[in-house]
């Protein structure tokens, strides 16, 4: 089995968005691009009874913004996410907008998972699939360490009904998800040392 030494530029890069040449022109385009590509993952929306949460491309878009963007600007990029929608902007999950509502908890553990999967990338956990798994986790149990109660809370569900709606029917989708991840993320890196 033969293999492709990284270039010097994908070796040195701490993240996927790092390969491009930096400059402010360059971040700003990044963080409206994940935004908007988060807004348009949750318009994929398909409903899951008996629970208000409906299944979403949402949060797959969040942790690859993160990952991809790192850590501070995959951040901006769920912060900007989050504010034009709380102000208005219909493109949270199903058209919708502001703040509330019982899946709004995932929209925040979004941000925060942004975040974390994000340092976790600069740290290489984007390069192989067995890294890349581990760090989609761990992303993922942000979002529902946040989102699962603020479900419970708003609408008014004791903790075990909550996971029951918001965790439980879930899992599989975001095995599903994680699996993408698995082979497109290091895939990216492989063809950026490959290209570099």
């Amino acid at each position: 089995m033969s293999t492709v030494a990284p270039t010097a530029a994908a070796s040195r890069a701490g993240v996927l968005a790092d390969l491009i040449p930096a400059s402010r022109t360059r971040d700003i385009a990044l963080v409206a691009g994940g935004a908007v590509l988060t807004g348009l993952a949750a318009q994929l929306s398909v409903p899951v009874p008996g629970s208000p949460v409906p299944v979403t491309g949402q949060t797959f878009a969040a942790l690859l913004v993160g990952t991809a963007l790192g850590a501070r600007r995959g951040f901006l990029s769920l912060a900007l996410y989050t504010v034009l929608g709380m102000a208005g902007l219909p493109w949270f999950s199903d058209g919708t907008s502001g703040p509330g509502g019982s899946s709004f908890g995932y929209v925040l553990g979004m941000l925060a998972a942004s975040a974390v999967v994000g340092a976790l990338a600069k740290r290489g956990g984007d390069r192989s699939v067995l890294r890349t798994a581990g760090t989609m986790v761990v992303g993922s149990a942000v979002v529902y360490a946040i989102g699962v109660p603020y479900l419970a809370l708003s609408a008014g569900m004791s903790a075990s009904a909550a996971i029951a709606a918001g965790l439980v029917p879930f899992l599989l989708g975001d095995a599903l998800k994680a699996a993408l991840a698995m082979g497109a993320l290091p895939g990216a890196w492989k063809l950026a040392g490959r290209r570099g």
